[in-house]
């Protein structure tokens, strides 16, 4: 339930600043910020997605800070990516500053704020900056690996091929050097496989396994191996009931922006299949920050998008609420968007025509307010304002209000090296994940099969040698028959004249053969010749 009182407020409309009254609710939400009412996001509803949009320098990294504040006191564990390095700063307690302080005046918030750190364990694919995040390549499959590897059509169709292939042959994928052995054995048997998986083509298997060589440059090995990632680890709670903030360290990741959007859409992919279905809880279960978001959606074919619609569709039933961060709302297609119930609109500029269609977008998807020119507006923002509707009673839409975004309690900027080595250290994680495992795989299965194979074809051909020396019978070559030798000791020696006659006879070869036969042919018809030469003088002499 929720009442509202009247109190003064620093009001700003329509670039006025006025004193005025405002309601302030008592509610059990997030408090965002304040406008005419105070603007609260409510937790029941926190589950419906949500969305922060703005230009570059605009706010969308505090407004993010603020939520995931507010989500792990409320004991809602968050995960976010932190891309420029400052969100770390979440995890430390903010320092005193007079921005701040006159932020908290201003909307009336000066006796609830204080400085404090919230709960944070860090996390970097790269194993540099946090806890070395890992999963298998099978967990990932064909689809997300061919998004990865940018991969076209008949490609994606080979490595689907080799994916099918180690399930039918119980190969493990789990590393880069497992799948590489996989599409080299699909190599070896691609005249047999096509026969019953379709056709392999050598040249797209030599061009997946470019792909892999530079996604391996990118550092991509460290994400794929054991110990894999266990989802619950992200879903941990302090002894004082706060939800823990999984920071990922995302700057370097981000000169790898497939692997970095890869990487987010799996981990979606394993909350909806591990999670089980909640419905609408009073609260979610986990909040999942998806920065720079255009990354995702980006040269995405359409399978991959409407996969992406699935999940976020789907996944709020697991009780996982999915809040896009992204400069521009064209950049989320619009059977996305239209999930996307909370909304944090910063600033927009409107220097070119798209830019122009996105003010125009972000303003129709607002529930109006009569008081406000929204599309207007939305150019005219400052630093830490932004237009905020949120879901309230039944799921409806607030109307849109211009907002004084509340200040953060933590840090803002980034922590120092030895304060994350620390935190990294005081972790529950800690240990876990750092050391790697090799499991026996595809890789050292297909290694084993071609040593066994080796070893066979070596027993046979030493059978076939004692074969060969014991009846002393010419066996045939590349270049020929060939002899045992009888030279040696241990060669067999024929016993009589009639023995060696036999097997001189049959060492003739097809041309001594041939010879012959035309030697024999020849001397037949010269000898005719000659007998009807000789019978024709006689009969002239007659």
């Amino acid at each position: 339930m929720t009442t509202q009182v009247q109190s003064a407020f620093l009001i700003r409309n329509d670039n006025k600043i006025r004193w005025g009254l405002r309601s302030v609710s008592k509610n059990k939400g997030i408090f965002v910020g304040a406008a005419s009412r105070d603007m609260f996001l409510d937790l029941k509803l926190a589950n419906r997605h949500g969305l922060i949009a703005g230009a570059t320098g605009t706010g969308k990294t505090v407004s993010l800070q603020i939520l995931a504040e507010g989500f792990s006191n409320a004991g809602v564990p968050v995960f976010c990516a932190d891309i420029k390095g400052d969100l770390s700063g979440i995890a430390m307690a903010g320092v005193e500053k007079d921005f701040l302080e006159k932020r908290a005046a201003d909307i009336g918030f000066s006796k609830k704020y204080k400085y404090e750190a919230s709960p944070a364990t860090f996390w970097d694919l790269l194993g540099e900056q946090g806890h070395p995040i890992r999963t298998t390549i099978s967990e990932v499959g064909p689809l997300l690996l061919a998004r990865l590897l940018e991969l076209n059509d008949t490609q994606e169709g080979v490595l689907n091929i080799a994916f099918e292939l180690a399930d039918d042959e119980g190969l493990l994928l789990l590393d880069l050097k497992d799948l590489r052995a996989i599409l080299a054995h699909v190599a070896e048997r691609a005249s047999e496989l096509s026969k019953h998986y379709g056709n392999v083509s050598k040249a797209s298997i030599g061009a997946i396994q470019r792909r892999l060589l530079v996604l391996e440059r990118q550092g991509a090995e460290n994400f794929f191996g054991e110990p894999a990632l266990n989802i619950r680890d992200f879903l941990r709670t302090t002894h004082d009931g706060r939800g823990m903030i999984n920071v990922l360290a995302a700057d370097k990741l981000m000169t790898a922006p497939r692997l970095y959007s890869v990487f987010l859409l799996w981990l979606l992919s394993e909350l909806f299949e591990e999670l089980p279905e909640v419905g609408d809880p009073d609260k979610p279960k986990l909040v999942f920050f998806f920065d720079e978001a255009h990354l995702l959606f980006k040269d995405a074919p359409k399978a991959l998008v409407e996969k992406v619609e699935q999940v976020v569709r789907l996944i709020r039933s697991k009780g996982v609420g999915v809040y896009f961060v992204t400069q521009n709302p064209l950049d989320i297609p619009d059977a996305v968007l239209a999930q996307l119930g909370n909304r944090v609109q910063h600033a927009l500029r409107a220097f070119t025509p798209r830019d122009q269609r996105a003010v125009r977008t972000a303003a129709e998807t607002f529930r109006p307010n009569p008081d406000l020119d929204t599309e207007r507006v939305i150019t005219e923002l400052g630093v830490g304002e932004a237009l905020v509707s949120t879901l309230e009673g039944k799921g409806i839409p607030s109307i849109v209000k211009r907002t004084l975004i509340r200040p953060p309690s933590s840090r803002l900027g980034p922590v120092t090296k030895a304060e994350r080595r620390a935190l990294i250290q005081a972790s529950p994680s800690f240990g876990v994940y750092e050391r790697t495992k090799d499991r026996h795989s595809a890789y050292e299965m297909l290694q084993q099969r071609a040593e066994e194979a080796q070893r066979q074809e070596e027993r046979q051909a030493e059978a076939e040698e004692k074969l060969w020396k014991k009846t002393g019978e010419p066996r045939r070559t590349r270049s020929g028959f060939q002899l045992p030798d009888f030279g040696r000791d241990d060669s067999p020696r024929p016993s009589s004249r009639k023995t060696r006659t036999k097997r001189r006879r049959s060492r003739d070869t097809a041309i001594e053969v041939g010879l012959k036969s035309a030697a024999r042919s020849i001397g037949n018809s010269l000898g005719r010749a000659l007998v009807r030469g000789l019978l024709g003088s006689l009969k002239r002499g007659f």
